[in-house]
């Protein structure tokens, strides 16, 4: 097999699967959300209502009523993220990521969680015999600490505070922000001043409208939906057709839940130590799909107080921070099957970006390293392809003698094989090998949010997105074209060498949608491969040379 056939027939595989991967989004069953009405909320056997869902405790059967009340919005801010937070029930309703833009210029900080235009909500609350979200007159209103609280400089982090009485108890539900931190400590405190035990269940959830446009395209076919993790499951993918479906129940210790998409995710995290409940409901009134945690029931003696403690993570898929978060969290950058390969490349990217500044430049530096690392089976390649050229007069002269007989025929051309040393497969499985490395790329080129909106230079300022001006993938498809032509045809197939004169151009085609970084890497690999194809047939000329000398 020479070695455009084998780099096409790479890519090919790369865009079948791609193409395999749109064609389950795109035929996946999709139902169209219901027209509601506004209207005072009731509760089914579920204890499921149009404007909030609040799960049932382990420890009461009573009956929630869901009373559709509207509380104040407070603010709560650092220097990465603002928040926005709803006194009925003390719900995160925005999250805004001050360092990331919705679009590169805009100077508009990115949104995450929303009420704008559809439903993105982080909830959270004490259910159980004395909780406050129990209540038969709905979700606490509490009384917030101040309508704004911001980072002040040269403090390591800000605090908003929600109180709630209920009679005898207090609740003071607690929101700490750190600096340069996307992780929130959202504490939930109890201070019973009766003369009797209470008992609360926390519970954490996130409440998302299933009817949104995705991001995905064929060559971009990222993630939108939830996630979760177990002590058996690092990492579990569930999404909105799944939970519709069937509803989610696993017992774990630790564990997460969480909604992914494109380059950010949010996340409950509760106490790692403890045995929590992961659960989730789809909410069919107004379309939305709820996955949640309920932590073990708690007891607050007569007299006494209990801090039960949450985190709550809204931002980028940062790798290291979501490492130290929980267990698996970091697998929501999403490597697919070859994260073992993804992980140590995007690692090595991340050392040389380090030392080099530009992320273009890092690109093509990891490119030269692959390639060199390669390059032993890169010479395998070329050299079984140069031997594969030299027998092929010989080749011509069995089918010229043994005609029709196949078996004759490719016992003839065993032998063949074997006299002059030549692995038929030589030139293929090289590029098999390779294979895995190009994917494990792709996936960390568009998955990973420090390339998103990065610059390289000139008219590339975005190596997320695709060549504004289709410059790299013209590039790209030059090169191709010029390696074709330096290496010989194998095949005297007319159709075959028109496919393959074409082929350079369909590539090119394809490449238009691509991110630019992956175009820039396939780009620097061809001029790379094209260089190395020069050195080792000059060498292979020059010991034919001397053997027949």
């Amino acid at each position: 097999m020479e070695s455009q056939r084998g780099l096409l027939f790479v890519g090919l595989l790369v865009v079948s699967f791609l193409l395999f991967q749109q064609w389950q989004v795109d035929n996946a069953p999709v139902q169209q959300p219901t027209e509601t009405t506004q209207q005072i909320p009731q509760v089914d056997s579920a204890n499921n209502s149009n404007a909030e869902f609040v799960p049932s405790s382990t420890d009461t059967t009573e009956e929630i009523n869901q009373v559709a009340t509207a509380g104040g919005i407070v603010t709560l801010t650092s220097d990465v993220l603002e928040l926005k937070i709803d006194t009925q029930g003390g719900d995160i309703v925005a999250a805004n990521l001050l360092a990331y833009e919705t679009e590169q210029g805009s100077g508009i900080a990115m949104p995450i969680l929303t009420k704008q235009g559809f439903t993105y909500v982080a909830q959270s609350g004490l259910i159980g015999a004395q909780g406050p979200d129990a209540s038969a007159n709905g979700r606490p209103t509490y009384v917030a600490s101040s309508e704004q609280a911001s980072l002040v400089e040269g403090e390591d982090s800000v605090t908003l505070e929600l109180t709630f009485n209920q009679g005898d108890i207090r609740y003071i539900k607690q929101f700490v922000l750190a600096r340069g931190a996307y992780d929130i400590a959202i504490n939930h405190k109890v201070v019973n001043n009766t003369d009797t035990a209470a008992s609360v269940q926390l519970y954490g959830q996130l409440k998302q409208s299933a009817y949104i446009d995705s991001e995905s395209s064929m060559m971009m076919p990222t993630y939108r939906g939830a996630a979760y993790s177990t002590s058996e499951t690092r990492y579990e993918k569930y999404d909105f057709d799944d939970i519709e479906d069937a509803n989610l129940n696993e017992t774990t210790r630790g564990g997460w839940v969480g909604m992914l998409q494109h380059y950010f995710v949010s996340a409950w995290v509760p106490n790692q130590q403890q045995t929590n409940q992961l659960y989730t409901r789809f909410l069919s009134n107004n379309g939305e799909a709820v996955i949640g945690f309920k932590a073990p029931v708690e007891t607050i003696a007569a007299n006494a107080e209990k801090t039960i403690e949450a985190k709550f993570y809204v931002g980028p898929k940062d790798q290291s921070k979501l490492e130290q978060l929980a267990e698996g969290l970091d697998l929501t950058v999403d490597y697919g099957f070859l994260w073992m390969i993804s992980q140590p490349l995007f690692w090595l990217l991340l050392k040389i970006q380090s030392l080099v500044v530009n992320w273009g430049v890092a690109i093509i530096v990891i490119t030269i390293i692959v390639k060199m690392l390669l390059y032993p089976l890169t010479k395998a390649q070329y050299t079984s392809m140069a031997k594969m050229r030299k027998i092929q007069p010989k080749m011509a002269a069995l089918k010229e003698r043994y005609g029709n007989d196949r078996q004759k025929m490719s016992q003839a051309m065993m032998e063949l094989y074997r006299k002059e040393k030549v692995n038929p497969a030589g030139g293929c499985l090289p590029l098999l090998i390779q294979m895995p490395i190009f994917l494990a790329l792709y996936w960390v080129f568009i998955e990973s949010v420090e390339l998103r909106h990065a610059e390289f230079g000139l008219w590339i300022n975005d190596l997320s997105s695709k060549d504004p001006y289709f410059i790299l993938p013209l590039l790209m498809g030059a090169s191709m074209w010029l390696m074709q032509k330096l290496q010989p045809a194998m095949t005297t197939d007319p159709m075959q060498q028109k496919m393959m004169q074409w082929m350079p151009v369909f590539f090119t085609v394809f490449f238009l949608w691509f991110p630019s970084g992956l175009v820039l890497y396939w780009l620097v690999s061809n001029v790379i491969t094209i260089i190395q194809m020069l050195v080792i047939f000059k060498s292979i000329e020059k010991e034919d040379a001397k053997a027949k000398a």
